[in-house]
């Protein structure tokens, strides 16, 4: 810390700024806001404004070298807005004097804006913010789609290649809390996780959150995804239409009372039951690789999906305000498949279900003290039938179900003392009903694994935000949490630590506990079962404990003229991890298996705009080890999410409604399990757990957009997109799994997928 510290003064002198420093700059007719993007890469500044205030102004500038001062006067001549300069920072543009405060409440956190692309931010206390309606164009992805945008942020990774299964920081796929306006979401994804269960369309907000979470959140240990729709009111009405390779959807938002009430509706739906296209049939053919659906000679598949929102914001005045959400995902499979050398045929049968419902209050009591309350459900089920039949009559039907109601309440109060003190302090009640149960029925029907648990948590929490320039600004929270049933209560405190270096180079360093007590396991009790079989469960203190995660990050900010570099490193340790022990792998301790995981890694970020073209780099390491008793001659090995090395890079090119991006992944294979044939033709793992490393992973995406005017007399607008993931079509192997019986009298069969091969996808969108 001392070299750092002495390197940080070193630097302090060539990192200085004036703001009567000239540049060369020069606009010929274009958009206020592309201009903005200029000024704010060459100045190293933030514009905080309104998207109605820049709305199709454009400007002209003659090259010529000017200060920051000199172009904004030039601006304000051309635009008629006010520009103030903030803290050497921050431009606040608006059109009265008035309004400046309120513009800058949110982009005084901004550290770096247009991290990946336009419409992600990286805020001070750790966040990030994705804005759908504003993101730039990303590779491989058409669509603003939350989950996918995601990915491509350091330190997220998804060696499976589905929208929500993706691994941060080293943990586990379902250490990852998704919120729908306040509402838990379990669902994994459309197409068994290849799309995002969330339209992409509809969110207006998100803070995905990997480091320093704030007191308020609980539940998971690795991040956290807020997502919120919607709450302004509007009042015209707004209405858009698509169409993609797999789906078709529709967004409206109607005013009811002028600035007062209004209703957002949106529905989503695949029409793959109908017409297959090429993009689906490329998406399928992923999904179903090494099962029986695959391998079946004669099948009829009928596959569709659908979701839906509906939102009611209600302003009653300018203390209260009321929110109502609505959210259902819902799959549905059938599969039907013959045998040509037996009168054998067999029949999947799969539902999965999310519904939500929330409501919010928000009351604001004065000008320092606001509070708001909210409730919700989450209804998730997850019902599958694999039947056989001989002779066209039933023979067998394995069954698995998986339920979950969640349901809670909360209220916290915020009140702003001054402008270095900020305090939240909130209660949060909630109550978890999970079962899930495996059914074999042939002449009787048997209860092959059953489980069902219910867990009430009363949470109370406080969280004191410090802000002072000229010292650090420190967020430290405390949540004490008791689990009724499990009789147990844990205290999670939370620290987070920001400094300015300098105008270019911030510090951030934080240090959190978290306990989590729902989580996914593999259930692998018959072999048949081949789609979806992970489900939750709930911590019953006993073979399922309460996980407990330890988490410390130290990182340095740099930002100057459109070149930013981000750079983090992190330790993780968590705590009664549950892992299934199959037969074959070790077949004197079959059943649960408690451990512990330990993580060690680093996230390099470096970003570069220069006019018209955007490019990034970032490279992850991780080093993850697990360690359970009585697996592995108690000995550490490669965790499953240990991808040492990961890279990915992108370049992007924006002129006016036509943007074009081209992207590279690029990491190393997954652990695996290495299994030898023994001398009667049987597997035998002798050297044990992962200690095989499969091949190396990577692919070429592309992406292009183009927005347009449908008419100068009326507001229709037009957007179209094309998408190619994996443009070289290379065959990536993701995974190398082993299945059976769980009974040492039955053969292991060896199970390797296959990532998704060359797939274009299409967008038409109509906004009016």
């Amino acid at each position: 810390m001392r070299l750092i510290y002495i390197l940080v003064l070193m630097l302090l002198p060539t990192l200085a700024f004036s703001q009567e420093e000239a540049f060369y700059i020069e606009f010929k007719d274009v958009l206020l806001q592309n201009a903005i993007e200029d000024i704010e890469d060459t100045y190293n500044v933030l514009f905080s404004y309104k998207d109605d205030y820049v709305k199709d102004k454009r400007i002209s500038v003659t090259r010529k070298k000017r200060t920051l001062l000199e172009v904004l006067n030039e601006l304000k001549t051309q635009t008629n807005l006010n520009y103030k300069i903030i803290e050497k920072r921050y431009v606040v543009v608006s059109l009265a004097q008035q309004e400046e405060i309120d513009n800058t409440k949110k982009l005084d956190l901004v550290l770096i804006k247009s991290y990946l692309t336009k419409g992600i931010e990286k805020n001070s206390d750790g966040t990030y913010k994705l804005y759908p309606s504003q993101l730039g164009i990303l590779p491989g992805i058409t669509e603003p789609d939350v989950l996918e945008s995601i990915q491509l942020l350091p330190g997220v990774l998804s060696p499976n290649e589905t929208a929500s299964g993706f691994f941060v920081r080293g943990g586990y796929a379902d250490q990852n809390r998704i919120i729908w306006d306040g509402i838990n979401i379990y669902h994994k994804g459309h197409l068994f996780g290849m799309i995002s269960p969330l339209n992409p369309n509809v969110a207006s907000e998100i803070n995905f959150i990997n480091k320093g979470t704030h007191a308020r959140y609980g539940e998971r240990l690795s991040s956290v995804i807020n997502i919120n729709s919607k709450n302004e009111i509007a009042n015209t009405l707004n209405t858009e239409i698509g169409i993609n390779g797999v789906n078709a959807d529709a967004v409206i938002e109607l005013p009811i009372i002028k600035d007062k009430l209004n209703i957002q509706a949106s529905l989503r739906r695949s029409y793959t039951d109908v017409f297959e296209t090429f993009t689906f049939n490329q998406f399928a053919d992923k999904v179903f690789n090494s099962t029986k659906i695959n391998e079946a000679e004669e099948g009829e598949n009928d596959f569709s999906f659908i979701d839906y929102n509906l939102k009611l914001n209600y302003k009653l005045n300018t203390a209260h305000s009321f929110y109502a959400s609505i959210i259902n995902i819902d799959n549905q499979l059938d599969y039907f498949s013959i045998e040509s050398n037996t009168d054998r045929s067999f029949n999947d049968l799969l539902n999965i279900r999310n519904a939500g419902y929330s409501l919010r209050w928000n009351f604001k009591w004065n000008n320092k003290l606001q509070q708001k309350t909210q409730a919700y459900f989450s209804d998730y089920e997850l019902n599958y039938n694999f039947l056989t039949f001989e002779n066209n009559e039933q023979v067998s039907n394995f069954e698995k179900r998986n339920i979950i109601f969640d349901s809670g309440l909360s209220t916290e109060l915020n009140y702003r003392v001054s402008k270095k003190f900020n305090y939240d302090f909130g209660y949060q009640y909630t109550l978890k009903d999970v079962a899930y149960a495996f059914l074999n029925t042939t002449n009787l029907r048997f209860v092959l694994d059953s489980e069902e648990n219910i867990v009430q948590t009363h949470s109370a929490y406080v969280n004191v935000d410090y802000k002072n320039p000229n010292f650090f600004d420190i967020s430290f929270g405390l949540r004490n949490t008791y689990f009724q049933e499990l009789d147990a209560i844990r205290l999670e405190p939370r620290l987070l630590v920001f400094k300015d270096l300098s105008q270019y180079f911030k510090l951030q360093a934080s240090a959190e506990i978290k306990n989590q007590i729902i989580s996914e396991i593999d259930e692998t009790v018959f072999s048949d079962l081949s789609l979806e079989n992970r489900v939750w469960r709930l911590a019953n203190g006993e073979n399922s404990p309460i996980i407990n995660s330890k988490h410390a990050s130290l990182g340095f900010i740099y930002s100057k003229s459109g070149f930013s570099v981000d750079t983090d490193i992190y330790l993780k340790r968590m705590k009664n991890i549950s892992a299934l022990s199959l037969g074959f792998l070790n077949p004197e301790n079959i059943g649960f298996n408690i451990g512990n995981q330990n993580i060690f890694g680093a996230d390099v970020f470096l970003k570069k705009r220069f006019r018209r073209f955007n490019s990034w780099i970032s490279y992850s390491y991780i080093n993850a080890k697990s360690q359970f008793s009585d697996l592995n001659n108690n000995k550490a090995f490669n965790s499953r999410t240990n991808i040492t090395n990961a890279i990915s890079t992108a370049l992007s090119y924006k002129l006016h409604g036509f943007q074009v991006a081209l992207g590279w992944k690029w990491q190393t294979g997954r652990p695996y399990t290495i299994a030898s044939d023994n001398s009667l033709g049987d597997l035998e793992f002798n050297n044990g757990i992962n200690t095989g490393q499969l091949p190396v992973y990577h692919r070429l995406d592309l992406s292009s957009t183009y927005t347009f005017k449908m008419s100068k007399r009326n507001k229709l607008r037009g957007k179209i997109g094309l998408s190619v993931r994996n443009l070289y079509n290379r065959n990536n192997l993701i995974s190398r799994e082993y299945r059976g019986n769980n009974s040492l009298n039955d053969s292991v069969e060896i199970i390797e997928r296959y990532s998704i091969g060359i797939t274009p996808n299409f967008m038409f969108r109509l906004y009016w």
